[in-house]
């Protein structure tokens, strides 16, 4: 699956290789103290946040916890994403 945005595809393969591999060969071994991925995160993460800015989605919006709330079934604010 593809990013948000073409300019963060490489990043997110990347990311997406990086945790994979830690994933499988780390974490499913018990090794659960180690983070090799997070700066492939970081950078994938502000890639995927300009984007949004940048397509004027409100990162909030994004962020709002909903599940288990009286949101989750409530259609979506149609000025929510305006900005």
């Amino acid at each position: 699956m593809n990013s948000i945005s073409e300019e963060c595809n490489d990043l997110k393969k990347s990311y997406d290789a990086c945790f994979n591999s830690w994933y499988t060969e780390k974490f499913l071994q018990g090794e659960t103290s180690s983070e090799p991925c997070r700066e492939l995160f970081e950078s994938y993460r502000a890639c995927v946040l300009k984007a949004l800015k940048d397509k004027n989605i409100s990162v909030e919006e994004v962020e709002k916890d909903v599940l288990g709330t009286h949101n989750e079934k409530k259609a979506p604010d149609a000025h929510a994403t305006e900005s």
